[in-house]
């Protein structure tokens, strides 16, 4: 199969590129074709957090966004930091102390309590709303590149796989997407961007990338303890004080808690 574009990953950023080629292809009255694959079952599977969102970009893509029902319907409201010191205590710390980007409130715009999985199934609708094709369940596999390689898309791993590597009878061969142009929007550590990124020596010079462990939880909640927008930001127990780290928690609409 051949697109103008294809673009590697169904997160917020590989449909917003999505969404905005397909609308300057058509105020130029121009045909393009684009293509999104997503490794998970449906879009939005593998993005599990919950996040505190400020709506600047998405009114830039689509300053319709309300009208067009974007799942943005919890304003943040009030940000607590707390300095946890063992299991059973902890420390407000004043609001004045709090670094300014850790404040959620106020500004010359809202800020919202959202599952960033909703925003990324809903991007998807409006992506394909302007002819993108959308294409969840499908995993690239390998790049295709010339002998001066120069990518030309990507190779579709095979479905039906049974977990010894044999062909169930759903079984289906990978695929060729070839494109003038392919984009990886992976996330931090696709292996297809890390293949490239050893390839082209795109880290030579460079700092390297850091990473660290992230545990996301969904927390039922008793209703009377249920404030809608409250943002919760910790750090410290149980970690060592020679370790770095952090954690937050977000209350959207429902008597439940996102933490990270």
């Amino acid at each position: 199969m051949e697109f103008d574009v294809v673009i590697v990953g169904a997160g917020p950023s590989g449909l917003a590129a999505a969404c905005r080629l397909m609308q300057q292809a058509n105020e130029a009255e121009q045909e393009l074709t684009v293509c999104v694959v997503e490794k998970g079952s449906e879009v939005g599977a593998h993005i599990l957090s919950g996040a505190v969102f400020e709506p600047r970009a998405l009114a830039e893509l689509f300053p319709d966004w309300e009208e067009r029902g974007a799942p943005l319907t919890t304003p943040a409201i009030r940000d607590e930091l707390y300095l946890l010191k063992d299991a059973e205590k902890a420390q407000k710390l004043p609001n004045a102390l709090v670094p300014k980007s850790m404040h959620n409130t106020g500004g010359d715009m809202a800020r919202y309590v959202i599952s960033a999985g909703n925003l990324c199934r809903w991007l998807a609708e409006q992506a394909e709303g302007l002819g993108v094709e959308v294409f969840p369940g499908f995993a690239a596999q390998e790049t295709i590149q010339d002998e001066n390689g120069t990518v030309q898309g990507i190779l579709i791993g095979d479905m039906g796989v049974a977990a010894d590597g044999t062909p169930k009878d759903s079984h289906m061969p990978g695929m060729e997407l070839r494109a003038k142009y392919t984009l990886f929007a992976e996330g931090s550590r696709g292996h297809l961007g890390k293949r490239l990124i050893e390839q082209f020596k795109l880290d030579d010079g460079r700092d390297p990338q850091h990473y660290g462990i992230g545990l996301k939880e969904l927390w039922d909640i008793p209703a009377e303890k249920h404030e809608p927008g409250l943002v919760l930001h910790g750090s410290g127990w149980p970690l060592a004080k020679d370790t770095h780290g952090a954690g937050s928690s977000t209350t959207p609409r429902t008597s439940r808690w996102w933490s990270a």
